[in-house]
């Protein structure tokens, strides 16, 4: 069996590669370099021992996917591609539109074109935006507050309505919440090209000495402390989830949503106090102002995934820090 990873360089599409390649999957890889580096191919070589099939190509690229699809025979497709930050969404809408959504529907005609009728397309939680009711369900109203989540709503409608035509589309939608970690061989974790725009990968750069200070968006929130809180879930965890999902849409028509997260929010100080903790490293950081488009609270019920999918996180927070804390001694 075949299986088209779109974005498999990247954070998650990485540690996913490895997960399908040790469950026996044969896996054709796509990635463009914008926001991961080439030597991660190899790297998840190392680390499983096995082969696989890698394209340098952007979903834009009409032809390219063409060329992907002709060329082998592909079963499904776990969809990641595409930009991820939210703070650069607000200043950058029209790329985030044009990557995301246009790029996606290019993949799309292209999946129909070869008859490959199989997705889990990476979604997130930024699509329920400020929640009213915590912790949030897959029925929670869906309003994300930034064009980074509106992208990936414009997504999760494209499919709906997709499958809406055509009835023999199987589609998982996974709305994960933060993934941090890193793999426990150290080998692949999450470092962005240039200035990271998530907490954790900015927390270990700080805390190994590359960067001088960790900025937290807000002290005012009406949280515990008054910095924003998240569902962190390890990577690992996130990645056997899609693995979960794809094994669904191998029998199961239609189009599910689910959340990927472990049902706990912590805050940002909350993280750094585990990550000092957890690692023995001290954390510089100070306030600055709110960053536009975020938001209070967010942390996930992930009863759905349990109950029809079989999964659920199992890495604390804890490890999750010490893993991120080996990755990034390893790379620096």
């Amino acid at each position: 069996m075949q299986i088209l990873i779109t974005g498999g360089a990247g954070y998650i599409g990485s540690h996913t590669c490895v997960e399908l390649l040790n469950a026996g999957y044969e896996i054709i890889v796509f990635d463009n370099f914008i926001n991961s580096n080439p030597g991660v191919i190899s790297k998840v070589k190392k680390i499983t021992g096995k082969e696989l099939i890698f394209y340098e190509a952007d979903m834009l690229n009409r032809m390219a996917m063409e060329q992907i699809f002709r060329e082998n025979n592909i079963d499904a497709v776990i969809h990641f591609a595409g930009l991820k930050a939210v703070g650069e969404s607000t200043l950058q809408p029209l790329r985030y539109y044009e990557n995301n959504v246009v790029g996606t529907i290019v993949l799309l005609e292209t999946m129909v074109k070869y008859k490959v009728k199989r997705l889990v397309f990476s979604s997130s939680a930024t699509v329920y935006g400020n929640p009213a009711i915590l912790p949030i369900k897959e029925m929670s109203p869906l309003l994300p507050t930034n064009p980074y989540g509106r992208t990936k709503l414009t997504i999760e409608n494209i499919l709906y309505d997709l499958y809406a035509s055509d009835n023999e589309w199987s589609i998982s939608l996974l709305r994960y919440f933060n993934p941090i970690g890193a793999h426990k061989s150290g080998l692949i974790g999450d470092n962005p090209n240039g200035i990271p725009n998530n907490l954790m990968p900015f927390l270990v750069k700080v805390a190994h000495g590359e960067l001088e200070v960790l900025n937290i968006f807000g002290s005012d929130y009406p949280t515990k402390d008054g910095t924003g809180v998240r569902d962190y879930i390890h990577v690992v965890d996130l990645s056997l989830g899609h693995i979960k999902a794809m094994e669904k849409i191998m029998h199961h028509k239609g189009v599910e949503a689910y959340n990927l997260g472990t049902g706990r929010g912590y805050s940002v100080l909350e993280l750094i106090r585990i990550f000092e903790a957890a690692t023995g490293q001290k954390v510089n950081y100070n306030f600055t102002s709110r960053r536009e488009g975020d938001i209070a609270e967010c942390y996930a019920d992930p009863q759905k995934a349990k109950k029809e999918l079989g999964w659920q996180a199992t890495r604390d927070i804890f490890k999750m820090c010490e893993d991120s804390w080996r990755f990034i001694k390893k790379s620096l």
